[in-house]
């Protein structure tokens, strides 16, 4: 079971996705802040990341910048799961970047979110700005996460 405390709760759901999310864990991504309905995620551009011109894949940005967003929305233990996302570029980064994702939710309703994640590189330049929308599922994350607690042995 889940803890009764909103601020426990979240914390408890994003250690738990922090260690599931595999995209997440090959991309080296931790959660600094989590509280209901926001999260922040910083990661490190590798070498890995990179496009063929030496800047970080979209991709790469595009996928902090979602699972921050995966993080503010399910904190509360309902499953949420993306309808839609939008991002922008407004700058570069490049190898050897921090990245911080910081996500806010807009709108939740008894069926829907609304999310918008800043990525800022160190020197708080805006990398990208994103936005996304998520279905609220009937289910719970807390059922799902002890169905597979089995994974963590």
């Amino acid at each position: 079971m889940l803890p009764e405390d909103p601020q426990e709760r979240a914390r408890t759901i994003a250690a738990f996705m922090s260690r599931h999310d595999q995209l997440a864990v090959s991309f080296g991504m931790e959660i600094l802040e989590v509280r209901p309905g926001f999260a922040r995620v910083k990661m490190k551009v590798t070498s890995s990341m990179l496009n063929a011109v030496k800047l970080c894949h979209g991709g790469a940005i595009f996928s902090l910048a979602d699972f921050a967003f995966a993080v503010a929305s399910n904190s509360y233990g309902q499953v949420a799961v993306a309808l839609s996302a939008h991002i922008n570029y407004p700058a570069p980064a490049k190898e050897g970047d921090e990245l911080l994702a910081t996500a806010r939710e807009i709108s939740r309703t008894r069926r829907t979110g609304l999310y918008q994640v800043e990525v800022r590189r160190q020197d708080e330049t805006l990398v990208a700005l994103f936005t996304g929308n998520v279905f609220l599922r009937q289910d719970t994350l807390a059922d799902w996460m002890f169905k597979n607690t089995s994974d963590d042995k």
